[in-house]
């Protein structure tokens, strides 16, 4: 796992405090200005609906609150890990990342969701294990994809990566999860993204949380369209596995579905 940078050793320790201080935090990403971008474009998007924009560090940390900061700033340090170069190769992937925990973020409150924080995290890292992999296989761009394109009932995206490196990116992103202590029902839900045809057939009552969770990401996933981002391709095939029993675990027909998602991609595109 890469060293966590200073600065998210600092806002973890000031986590952790049995009262964080909001102040504090803010002092602490006010010194970064990647950081205080990050953060102001995130308070500044339209799912948060504000009426102004705002330019104060202060003002979007106490908005936000500490963990939701925390977590962006888990965000940020992974690409503090990449060389220039890798962070070109994977610009499109960041927005992708912003774009379907946004999408989480709202998909959580639509359907009532108490884990609305937990979604978003979910939505913002269960991919980040991609850049990590990208770092150790200079050509795993091209495995993933061909692992988008095999992807169906029998067929899981990981299986291929698995097949070619022996290791893949839910594996990798589970440990990355844990390592920054985020919640494990986030942390299990990192680890089986990618899983979820096992996991929604399984009548378990314990798997309750897990598909709580997976269920808001497979539909973010799909509405914010990272097939085609991440996976070059132009059809869900994972989607088209697993999206009728997703739909069938929360209560939505495919029309309602499909209303849904024109709403939040209009939203997104303002």
């Amino acid at each position: 796992m890469p060293p966590q940078p200073q600065i998210l050793v600092d806002l973890q320790m000031e986590q952790y405090m049995p009262d964080p201080d909001l102040n504090a935090i803010a002092r602490l990403i006010a010194q970064d200005p990647g950081l205080s971008g990050a953060l102001l474009k995130v308070i500044n998007s339209p799912h948060y609906g504000l009426t102004n924009r705002i330019a104060s560090i202060q003002k979007a940390v106490n908005l936000l609150g500490s963990r939701s900061v925390i977590n962006l700033i888990n965000a940020q340090s992974i690409k503090g890990e990449m060389s220039d170069e890798t962070i070109v190769t994977l610009n499109r992937f960041w927005d992708t990342a912003q774009d379907v925990a946004n999408c989480c973020a709202t998909l959580a409150k639509r359907l009532g969701s108490q884990a609305s924080d937990e979604a978003y995290a979910l939505g913002l890292f269960h991919d980040c294990g991609v850049p990590l992999m990208l770092k150790r296989f200079p050509d795993y761009m091209q495995v993933l994809e061909q692992a988008y394109a095999n992807a169906g009932p029998e067929t899981r995206i990981v299986d291929s990566e698995n097949d070619a490196l022996n290791t893949n990116h839910a594996v990798v992103g589970y440990y990355t999860a844990r390592s920054w202590r985020l919640p494990e029902n986030v942390c299990a839900a990192i680890a089986n993204h990618h899983n979820a045809l096992a996991v929604f057939t399984d009548d378990s009552p314990r798997q309750a949380p897990l598909k709580n969770l997976l269920s808001i990401l497979k539909m973010a996933e799909h509405i914010s369209a990272s097939y085609q981002v991440i996976g070059g391709q132009s059809v869900d095939h994972e989607w088209e596995a697993i999206g009728a029993l997703v739909l069938d675990y929360v209560g939505l027909s495919e029309y309602d579905f499909d209303n849904l998602m024109v709403n939040i991609r209009e939203l997104g595109s303002h």
